[in-house]
């Protein structure tokens, strides 16, 4: 049964449209946590957190400094897109958008298993993707799904825990 999940898995997966992503070219001048970065787009600082994941709290050990260092090293220093969603900030005063550099950043951090999928209305343009990522991710046991080293608690469960 569960190779023929995975089967299903791969087939969906390998389903996904490769279409060039429309949006604002920037480069990522560094990492704040596991879901936002800071870009530099014509000589202006901006905070931009990625939508449709969660990263575990950087006070999470070890996965939230896991998170961080992760997409740090996948994109720190890199000219990536920003896509955009219907949502365009969120409370904090941070853009919303999906990150691509040769891939949807986004949709890779969910798969090795370094975040979680958080899906939120109204950006849902890549909700199919981060999910099967997600199941991806957990059959494999991937970082925060590794049964070794699991992440006991959600991301929000630890802040309303310990914040």
């Amino acid at each position: 049964m569960r190779n023929k999940f995975l089967f299903i898995l791969l087939l969906l997966n390998g389903c996904q449209t490769t279409t060039q992503p429309q949006g604002l070219k920037v480069k990522v001048k560094r990492v704040i946590s596991g879901q936002t970065i800071e870009v530099v787009s014509n000589d202006k600082t901006i905070q931009v957190r990625l939508i449709g994941i969660d990263a575990p709290d950087l006070q999470q050990q070890p996965h939230g400094q896991a998170a961080k260092a992760f997409l740090t090293q996948l994109i720190v220093d890199k000219q990536v897109i920003l896509e955009l969603d219907d949502q365009k900030q969120d409370e904090f005063g941070r853009s919303l958008a999906y990150v691509w550099s040769d891939f949807l950043v986004n949709e890779y951090l969910v798969k090795q298993g370094v975040v979680l999928v958080a899906v939120k209305s109204p950006n849902h343009k890549h909700d199919t993707r981060l999910v099967h990522a997600q199941q991806w991710a957990r059959l494999q046991e991937q970082g925060i799904w590794n049964p070794k080293q699991p992440m006991t608690l959600t991301p929000t469960e630890f802040r309303a825990k310990y914040r």
